[in-house]
């Protein structure tokens, strides 16, 4: 994974931008499977309307998952100091999200790197969003 040097980034950078492939009721299956939320309104349609819902959501994790990947795509995770995200909206089956991240500030004395973070589907609404912090 990249080291990242403190000196060598700034403010306004934009990470690579993770573009994931539409969300399937597999890899909702998958997550609850490896993290244990088997909370029917994520895999059972019927469920998920007889609740309020027009069907069933991703897991609020997984999308979280998602946006940890573009980050340790990034920069290696032994230089992660925080990583916390708030649920916007909800992701459904079918959408395609797009997860990025910016430099947002830079602490010299701490030298410790904030970049917002987020999931976007493809009509730009954001699903989760929030900060990782970074020592380097």
């Amino acid at each position: 994974m990249n080291k990242i040097e403190f000196d060598k980034i700034s403010e306004g950078t934009e990470l690579p931008s993770l573009v994931l492939e539409p969300i399937t009721h597999a890899n909702l299956v998958r997550y609850a499977g490896a993290s244990g939320d088997f909370n029917p309104i994520h895999n059972d349609k019927e469920f998920a309307i007889a609740n309020g819902l027009d069907g069933t959501i991703a897991h609020g994790m997984y999308i979280m998952a998602q946006i940890g990947r573009l980050c340790t795509n990034w920069v290696d995770q032994r230089q992660i100091h925080f990583f916390g995200v708030k649920f916007k909206a909800m992701a459904k089956l079918g959408q395609t999200l797009t997860c990025k991240g910016v430099v947002k500030k830079k602490k010299e004395e701490t030298r410790l790197v904030t970049i917002s973070v987020e999931a976007v589907d493809g009509n730009g609404e954001v699903k989760a969003g929030g900060d990782l912090i970074i020592k380097c």
